[in-house]
């Protein structure tokens, strides 16, 4: 069995205690997610029990199938929060490595739901698989509870019109660069979040400094271009132009997120960890007859952003 870590500095739920359990990947923790925490947090007030979030980091197929991982919605630390945020009492996060990933269902249910955190009834949605190569499912884990002592409530998917959400459905609307309906999914901005480092310097040269964004592993990138949103200081959110893209006007060929903070050439955010995130697409990205032509543009593009963020034309 891998290692086991527990987030927040909270333990999981004392095992002779019991509790009422989500399980899940979790990953960006969108609307579908937030509507089966929503009943497991009824379900444990009415049983007086509290209710922990079990979840996985890093992703289970980044260590299966690493070729087939995907891209993710939100940083563990994020994910935490987004499920506290959601109603789980505690947060337990399995360390997911190879031993891990050959655990079979029963002995997840034994030594994972029992004896770590002595389940007294699982939420799961519909479709919940677990245990080595995904052999286990809601009919698993009702069988394991009628012989343990433990309830299964599964969860149909829910959605909004034709569509399930789902984080597959998220990932797809942010990297085609419709950030707004990833927002509909999610149920807030989809949100970036890293150090500020060095760029070319050229923004401040043509009368926008942006701050230049270093991410951490493996986030979903929205398709490049310009979008309206924020930039998070401090916990202070600011109404940014952000540009995604490799700067084809100068012969760029790394991908960068820069933000330029609306009206602002005092902030000194080097080194700094900050969050952007992302209300509406502008433009796609593209490259100008000239510089001049490119700076008409971005003074259009921030004009634009105050008016979709709602900070004045």
């Amino acid at each position: 069995m891998g290692a086991m870590t527990t987030t927040a500095d909270r333990a999981p739920a004392p095992p002779d205690r019991g509790c009422v359990a989500c399980i899940g990947v979790f990953d960006g923790v969108h609307r579908g997610h937030q509507a089966l925490l929503a009943l497991a947090r009824l379900r444990s007030r009415a049983a007086g029990l509290p209710l922990v979030a079990v979840t996985f980091d890093p992703h289970p197929l980044s260590v299966v199938r690493p070729e087939s991982a995907p891209t993710t919605l939100a940083t563990i630390e994020h994910r935490v929060e987004l499920l506290h945020a959601a109603g789980a009492d505690v947060v337990d996060v399995l360390a997911f490595d190879a031993s891990l990933a050959a655990t079979a269902p029963a002995d997840f249910v034994q030594e994972i739901l029992l004896d770590r955190i002595g389940v007294r009834e699982i939420v799961v949605g519909e479709n919940f698989r677990f245990g080595h190569r995904a052999a286990g499912t809601v009919d698993t884990l009702r069988d394991a509870g009628r012989r343990l002592g433990f309830s299964v409530t599964p969860v149909p998917l829910v959605g909004d019109g034709a569509e399930r959400w789902s984080s597959t459905l998220t990932r797809s609307l942010i990297t085609t660069g419709d950030v707004a309906a990833g927002a509909d999914a999610l149920g807030r901005p989809y949100r970036l979040e890293g150090v500020v480092v060095h760029g070319d310097h050229r923004g401040r040269e043509l009368g926008f400094p942006t701050a230049n964004l270093a991410w951490a592993g493996n986030p979903t990138i929205p398709e490049d271009g310009v979008y309206a949103g924020w930039v998070g200081i401090d916990g202070e959110p600011l109404p940014a132009a952000i540009s995604i893209g490799t700067n084809p006007q100068f012969g760029g060929r790394v991908q960068r997120v820069e933000s330029y903070v609306l009206d602002r050439d005092d902030l000194d955010l080097y080194d700094r960890q900050i969050r952007v995130e992302f209300a509406h697409r502008i433009r796609g990205q593209e490259r100008f007859a000239d510089v001049s032509a490119l700076v008409d543009r971005m003074a259009v593009d921030v004009s634009e952003a105050r008016v979709l963020l709602g900070t004045g034309a």
